[in-house]
C-alpha cells in the first residue's frame, strides 16, 4: 500500500534515513498524514498539530512542508497518537488518530501500540507486515476547527544582544536571553548564569579603627536577644570615633568602606537591588517604603482589599540565585499599611547579570496586587419548608448578613421560601428586581431528594453552575451567575461551623474574580478546617 506518493519500500528508506531506523510509529504516522491530506481541498495551504513528541512529528516533517523549524508544525505533548492538518487561514481541517477499537484485527499492532509486551518479545517482522496491510484502517478521522490563536502568524520581533552571553536573541524574551535566565540545559557554559556562580566581588576588609572619617558601604546590624534588632550603622553613614565602641561591643572589628566599591556595571549593591525588586514586585494597590534597610525593603498594602499573589512568578523569581522575596499567602483580606512581603538581595553585592535575570522574570508583571472589595448589594434567599411553617427558626440569614456586612456590603432583602422550584424561581426574580448584584442562597444543596434549590436557580436563569468544592466544611457549595449577578449557594453546615467555604469564596467574589473549576480544585490544598477549640480565622491555615 502506498503512503502518499511513495511506495512502502520507498517510504521505509526515507524513514530510516531521516529517523535513524524504521520506527513503527513513523510508519503508522505516514498513513495518518496521507489520510488527512486526502481530505483537504486541493491546493490549500495548511499547518499541522501533533499531539505527541514520539515518532509522529517525523512523519509530518517527511511528508508535508510543515516542520518545527518553519513553525508550521506545533507539537503538544498530550501523549495521544494523533495529528491534525488544517487550512492555515480559516482553521478548518482533519484530525487523525489511532483508534484502539480498530486494533482487534491486528494483534501485533495492538501489542506494540498498547505496550502489552516488552519490545524484545514483540514480533517485529509480523508487526511491519500488519502495518503495511492495515494502512489507515486502524485510524479514525474527525473534522476540526482550530482556535483563533493558532491562525495568527507569530514573529520573533525585535532582535537584541544579550548583555550576559553577548549572543543575539528576541528582545521579547526579557532583559536577558532565555538561557541566561536560567533555562539552559547545560551544566555550565561560559557567559551563562549557572546555579553556583554567585561570587562576591573583591572588597577590602578595613579595621574599624582605620575607618574613622570614611563612609560605610553597608548596614551593620545590632541584635539584643529578645529585645531589639536593627542597624547600628547605616550604608552611606560617615564613621566617627563614637562609633568604634559600639562596633566593638557588637563584635565587629572590620568594615567595608565606600572607597573600595566594585565596578557598578558588573555588581549591584544590595540596597539598589532591593529597590529595583520592590518596584517590579509591587502591582496595583501595593506600595513600599524606602530607602532599604539592611539590604531589605518591605511591600505594604496601599489600600484595604484582597491580596492576590502570582505564585508561579514568585517561584521563578526566588529560583534566581542570590535574590529572595517572602510574603503573605494570597486570597487574604489585608488592611491599608499592612506589610505583605519583603524582598532583598542575599549578598552585599549582586552580579548585575543576576539582577537582570530576576527583573526579567518580573517583566511579565508584578507578583503582588491588592484588589479592592466592592460594596455589594446582597440578596439572601433562605429555602426550607420547615422554616416557612414555623417549625424551625431561621438562623441562616443573620449569619450571612453579619458576614457580608463585615466586608462592607449591605443586604437589600431576605426572602424565605419553601422547598418548591417555582417558589424559589419567583423569589430570585423578586430579589433581582431590588437591584442586587450578589445572590446568596442557603440550604437546599445536599443529596436530599427534597432539596430543589439548584433546580429553582436554573429555572431563574442561573448559568455556569459549579457545584461542589474541595473545601471542608462546605463541600456542597454552589457557584453560578444570572446575567451580571453573582450567585453563591451556602450549604447547611454554615449553621454549625463558624467558618466554611463561604468565608473563603465571598472575598474573591467581592474582588470581582471569576472562580473556575480549576481554581476550586487548587483550593483543596489547605482547605481543611482544623475545628480548633478557639477559632482564630483568618489568622490560621484554613484556605491557605
Amino acid at each position: 500500500m502506498n503512503i502518499g506518493p511513495y511506495s512502502w519500500q520507498e517510504y521505509l528508506v526515507m524513514v530510516k534515513a531521516f529517523h535513524g531506523y524504521t520506527a513503527p510509529g513513523v510508519l503508522v504516522g505516514g498513513y495518518m498524514v496521507a489520510a488527512a491530506q486526502q481530505r483537504l481541498p486541493e491546493g490549500v495551504l495548511y499547518d499541522a498539530v501533533c499531539e505527541t513528541r514520539s515518532c509522529l512529528p517525523d512523519a509530518i516533517q517527511l511528508l508535508t512542508p510543515c516542520s518545527v523549524g518553519n513553525n508550521w508544525l506545533r507539537v503538544f505533548h498530550f501523549g495521544r497518537y494523533a495529528l491534525s492538518l488544517y487550512d492555515k487561514y480559516c482553521g478548518e481541517g482533519w484530525r487523525v488518530y489511532v483508534d484502539p477499537e480498530k486494533l482487534s484485527d491486528w494483534p501485533e499492532i495492538k501489542t506494540w501500540f498498547l505496550k502489552l509486551k516488552p519490545k524484545k518479545e514483540q514480533d517485529t517482522p509480523r508487526l511491519m507486515q500488519e502495518i503495511e496491510a492495515a494502512g489507515d484502517s486502524i485510524c479514525s478521522l474527525q473534522p476540526i476547527r482550530m482556535q483563533p490563536q493558532f491562525l495568527v502568524r507569530r514573529s520573533k520581533g525585535e532582535i537584541g544582544i544579550c548583555p550576559q552571553c553577548r549572543e543575539a536573541y528576541p528582545i521579547a524574551d526579557g532583559l536577558l536571553c532565555r538561557a541566561c535566565q536560567g533555562e539552559t540545559p547545560y551544566a555550565q557554559v561560559p557567559g551563562e548564569i549557572g546555579p553556583t556562580q554567585i561570587d562576591a566581588p573583591l572588597l577590602t576588609r578595613t579595621p574599624v579603627e582605620k575607618a574613622v572619617g570614611r563612609t560605610a558601604l553597608h548596614d551593620m546590624t545590632k541584635i539584643i536577644p529578645g529585645v531589639s534588632k536593627g542597624p547600628a550603622l547605616l550604608h552611606g553613614q560617615e564613621i566617627t570615633v563614637g562609633d568604634l565602641c559600639r562596633l566593638h561591643q557588637m563584635g565587629r572589628y572590620h568594615i567595608f568602606i565606600a572607597d573600595n566599591q566594585p565596578d557598578p556595571e558588573e555588581w549591584t549593591h544590595e540596597d539598589a537591588a532591593a529597590l529595583a525588586f520592590a518596584q517590579a514586585l509591587a502591582g496595583p494597590g501595593v506600595c513600599f517604603n524606602g530607602p532599604p534597610r539592611e539590604g531589605k525593603i518591605n511591600l505594604r498594602a496601599e489600600r484595604d482589599g484582597l491580596l492576590l499573589v502570582n505564585r508561579e512568578r514568585l517561584t521563578r523569581f526566588n529560583l534566581v540565585e542570590g535574590v529572595m522575596c517572602a510574603g503573605r499567602q494570597g486570597f487574604r483580606i489585608v488592611r491599608e499599611g499592612q506589610i505583605i512581603a519583603g524582598t532583598r538581595a542575599v549578598p552585599l553585592y549582586l552580579p548585575t547579570a543576576a539582577l537582570q535575570q530576576a527583573l526579567t522574570v518580573l517583566k511579565a508583571g508584578p507578583v503582588y496586587e491588592v484588589r479592592s472589595l466592592r460594596r455589594s448589594r446582597v440578596g439572601i434567599l433562605v429555602t426550607g419548608t420547615e422554616i416557612v411553617r414555623g417549625l424551625v427558626q431561621d438562623k441562616f440569614a443573620p449569619i450571612i448578613q453579619a458576614k457580608v456586612e463585615n466586608l462592607g456590603s449591605r443586604v437589600l432583602g431576605v426572602i424565605i421560601v419553601p422547598d418548591e422550584r417555582e417558589a424559589i424561581r419567583q423569589a430570585v426574580a423578586d430579589l433581582l428586581d431590588k437591584g442586587i448584584d450578589l445572590l446568596v442562597t442557603t440550604a437546599g444543596l445536599s443529596v436530599d431528594p427534597d432539596d430543589v434549590t439548584r433546580q429553582g436557580l436554573i429555572d431563574a436563569g442561573a448559568e455556569d453552575l459549579l457545584y461542589g468544592a474541595p473545601i471542608l466544611p462546605g463541600a456542597m457549595t454552589l457557584l453560578a451567575s444570572i446575567g451580571a449577578v453573582q450567585v453563591i449557594g451556602v450549604p447547611a453546615c454554615a449553621l454549625y461551623y463558624k467558618n466554611t467555604s463561604f468565608d473563603l469564596l465571598l472575598p474573591r467574589l467581592l474582588a470581582g474574580l471569576t472562580i473556575t473549576r480549576q481554581d476550586l480544585a487548587a483550593m483543596g490544598h489547605g482547605a481543611l478546617c482544623q475545628e480548633c477549640p478557639t477559632c482564630t480565622f483568618p489568622k490560621c491555615n484554613f484556605g491557605c
